[in-house]
């Protein structure tokens, strides 16, 4: 059995308010789930299920998929855009988690592929 990676982050919720809200988010990834799936928990049970390697490229350059619109604002933050039938929602994460969280989720992939 495959371990879970999470790992709790902080991220903004994007609005029209003049100070942007700070949430806790975890983000969770799981290969026995799916091994090319980031999921983001938000408060109140709403989770987004994004690529990875779409995730990976929005750090470096816009990228755009399946609905979300991902691209790097600065060197330190990434927003992350859904596009649903209810409308948009934006979020604007610190990169350096995320980074972290990543490099985890490719340890655990390389990990898995070694034991099977």
């Amino acid at each position: 059995m495959s371990p879970v990676i999470k790992e709790h982050a902080r991220a903004r919720l994007v609005t029209d308010a003049r100070d942007l809200p700070t949430v806790p988010v975890e983000l969770r990834y799981d290969t026995a789930d799916d091994p090319h799936t980031v999921h983001v928990a938000f408060p109140g049970g709403a989770e987004w299920a994004v690529e990875r390697a779409l995730l990976e490229r929005g750090l470096r350059a816009p990228v755009e998929r399946d609905g979300y619109r991902i691209w790097p604002c600065g060197r330190a933050q990434l927003v992350v855009e859904l596009h649903a039938p209810g409308g948009v929602e934006v979020v604007q994460f610190d990169s350096a988690p995320l980074i972290r969280f990543l490099r985890r989720t490719h340890t655990e992939a390389r990990t898995e592929a070694a034991r099977a």
